[in-house]
């Protein structure tokens, strides 16, 4: 009898693939046990693309999707709060689930916690020490309204230590005697996972005449990096330096959007020079199990995405992160990957520090794949 029922909240599709590991574990290990209740914000929704996604991965489909739509950071966010808390009093959950650092995730927290729902963070205790990021807002106050905090990694969860979580709390736990874990990473339980199966589903790198570690891999999305004309020349002047004077192929999976902004905000020089380039492909997005297929075979991973620097540790991959921060510092410790913002110089020197290390570390930092099953057996035993 499945007595306890968990409220899932995604708004985004990183939100959608790290949710499909705690579903996963449900299907296979608590069947019996949980009873989980999806909620898709539509923060990020396309009605085609994510029937192909929830396919793909073998997701289950929301039972509710709020369709807000993109709107100004109050629009969206007060839209999905009135939602959310509506579903919370008809569903009547045990606990929220709430992943990341979305505006879905901090709509799902100020609503839950407004009701008293406890809040269940993954991905918990991140940080970029970086206010003016939105998502920054978003995880801490997150964090200070839950009752159950799961941290990725070591460095998150010490951040919260630093923050007066204390570690030594006892049950019954609450958001005001919060308790938190260092439990390994959900995306490592789903990179192993889906890893076999994309070497089976996908032929990405045939389509594109890709050979395995003869590619680097790029991906460029932030609105900081393609909405600024200095910093987008700059990233590319990067990769096509890079490209031409190495020989080396390159290829770049890229959203429409940014697609359209590279004639308006690229030079005309830089622009011809990349379109004409024959060790540069710029490709239409990859769904999740191409993008795994192309980071386990790329030689090197440019990004600045959180989630793609992670994956391209999982994968042993050395990685440059164009961008100022990055919450996954323990990526920067060992070595496996350095800031270089939006600096030509800074990106043209890690590739060559990059090129001439054979000897990188990745040691064990995200778990050992089995994060989500260790959580769901921590929210039956804790939370009432």
């Amino acid at each position: 009898m499945k007595s306890f029922k968990i409220l899932t909240i995604i708004g985004a599709r990183p939100q959608i693939i790290k949710a499909a590991a705690l579903s996963r574990a449900i299907k296979n290990k608590f069947a019996d046990k949980i009873k989980e209740v999806i909620v898709h914000t539509g923060q990020h929704y396309d009605e085609n693309m994510s029937q192909v996604f929830f396919d793909e991965l073998d997701i289950p489909h929301p039972n509710y999707n709020l369709s807000v739509g993109s709107g100004s950071h109050g629009k969206q966010t007060a839209s999905m709060i009135e939602g959310i808390e509506e579903i919370l009093l008809k569903e009547k959950p045990n606990a929220i689930v709430l992943y990341g650092d979305t505006n879905s995730t901090l709509a799902g927290a100020i609503a839950a916690s407004k009701i008293l729902i406890p809040v269940v963070h993954i991905e918990a205790g991140l940080r970029s020490f970086n206010k003016s990021m939105p998502e920054e807002i978003n995880r801490i106050m997150c964090d200070h309204v839950s009752t159950l905090l799961f941290s990725p990694t070591k460095a998150g969860y010490d951040n919260l230590l630093k923050e007066g979580f204390k570690e030594n709390n006892k049950a019954p736990y609450s958001f005001d005697n919060p308790k938190i874990y260092h439990c390994g990473d959900v995306m490592f339980d789903n990179s192993l996972y889906f890893s076999a199966i994309a070497e089976e589903k996908t032929s990405i790198l045939e389509t594109h005449n890709l050979q395995k570690d003869k590619f680097i891999l790029a991906t460029i999305h932030r609105n900081n990096n393609t909405d600024e004309p200095l910093r987008l020349n700059a990233l590319f002047n990067s990769i096509n330096k890079i490209a031409n004077e190495n020989k080396i192929n390159f290829v770049i999976p890229l959203h429409p959007r940014t697609a359209k902004l590279l004639p308006q905000n690229l030079s005309s020089e830089l622009y011809t020079s990349i379109k004409t380039s024959k060790f540069i492909k710029i490709i239409e997005p990859v769904s999740f199990l191409e993008m795994i297929a192309l980071e386990k075979n790329a030689n090197l991973i440019m990004t600045d995405s959180g989630g793609v620097q992670k994956e391209a540790f999982f994968f042993k991959k050395p990685c440059i992160i164009f961008r100022s921060e990055t919450e996954w510092i323990e990526l920067v410790n060992c070595g496996s990957a350095i800031i270089t913002d939006a600096d030509e110089t800074k990106i043209v020197d890690a590739y060559n520090h990059f090129s001439k290390t054979d000897n990188l570390q990745f040691p064990s930092l995200f778990g050992e794949g089995a994060a989500a099953e260790f959580i769901c057996d921590q929210i039956l035993k804790y939370i009432h």
